[in-house]
């Protein structure tokens, strides 16, 4: 097997109400002269309530609505003088921040506004082009400096985005499995990985509908922070210890196809996942797991079909798919699927039930 490199955690992880306010205590302790934020226009609105004055200068940029190497670019050259960036917002925001920081090798900080996906708790960046579609994935040598989590923010964000968490984390499990099943003998890092990933599965389906009604009563109730921290933590923890072996497979290589069919751009980024999800079983012929999981997508509602993403062209959209999804360097082809047609056929049998 390829050797692991563990990348485990950030240095500093807090997940508490009112952690926001000791960040500038933080910040003066390391003795920071200059802080640059990178924030969205919503996610901005979003944490002001929770988030502080700072004791030092401070230089906040917008993005522009993408992670991609040509905003990197921007904002790094906006905010070259800065020695710590903090970074609050979605996935697409934490990735840019962590893209920024590691161009001006300064550390980061991460406030994530929504419990979406594992943004803010891995050492990559996902970028794509202007128009949204997927370009690659790059892992950086450092990790990040501190991730902090204030409950309150997260549970009010909208309910769309915590149902995309679950299903961009619920992938943690069934593409680590895939990855994992045929080897011999497993090094301690992977079975961390393969624990994190159980955790993924197991604490999804038992808490997430108790923590979906919780974002419905804004409130902070111990299902909502097991969710929370398991799309958040858990989720990072299983590429972070299983490195290759814990990263993707079938279901982000579908996303990623999916992103090449202009309808599914107003989706998010764990519904194509969810989907996808399915399509990897299904080339697996592992079709009592689609059928044992339908339940609880449809009760989540995750994209179950095409049919959910209200495509005109569903035909077009398996072709379009299929052919990206299987393109060299595609995480699909770890699991010997080198064929589009290998891709179509498995859709086609979701389609048909």
């Amino acid at each position: 097997m390829k050797n692991v490199t563990v990348q485990g955690a950030p240095a500093i992880y807090k997940a508490e109400p009112g952690i926001l306010r000791d960040l500038p205590e933080m910040l003066e302790n390391q003795a920071f002269s200059k802080a640059g934020i990178i924030h969205g226009e919503q996610s901005w609105k979003a944490a002001q309530p929770y988030f502080p004055k700072l004791t030092m200068p401070v230089q906040s940029e917008a993005y522009a609505g993408e992670c991609s190497h040509k905003e990197v670019m921007r904002l790094s050259e906006a905010l070259r003088g800065c020695d710590v960036l903090i970074s609050i917002g979605g996935g697409k925001v934490l990735d840019l921040g962590k893209a920024c920081a590691d161009q001006l090798d300064i550390p980061a900080v991460l406030i994530p506004t929504l419990a979406s996906n594992c943004a803010p708790w891995t050492p990559l960046s996902v970028f794509y082009d202007d128009e949204g579609n997927f370009e690659e994935y790059i892992i950086y040598p450092r990790s990040t400096w501190m991730l902090l989590v204030e409950p309150d923010l997260l549970v009010r964000a909208p309910e769309p985005y915590l149902r995309a968490g679950i299903g961009d984390t619920l992938a943690k499990w069934y593409e680590a499995d895939v990855l994992t099943r045929s080897l011999a003998s497993k090094p301690i890092s992977v079975d961390i990985a393969l624990h994190a990933a159980r955790l993924c599965r197991d604490v999804l389906i038992q808490d997430g509908r108790e923590a979906v009604e919780a974002v419905r009563q804004q409130a902070v109730i111990p299902a909502f922070m097991r969710v929370a921290e398991t799309i958040i933590m858990a989720g990072g923890m299983v590429g972070g210890y299983g490195d290759s072996y814990g990263r993707i497979a079938g279901a982000h290589s579908i996303h990623n196809g999916l992103t090449k069919v202009p309808e599914t751009h107003d989706f998010l980024h764990g519904e194509k996942v969810a989907y996808g999800i399915l399509v990897q079983l299904a080339l697996e012929g592992r079709f009592d797991e689609i059928e044992a999981l339908t339940p609880y997508y449809q009760e989540m509602d995750l994209p179950v079909t095409l049919d959910d993403f209200n495509l005109t062209n569903k035909a077009e959209a398996i072709s379009i798919t299929a052919e990206h999804a299987v393109k060299p360097g595609e995480s699909i082809r770890l699991m010997n699927v080198m064929d589009a047609a290998q891709v179509e056929e498995a859709m086609t049998k979701i389609e048909n039930g």
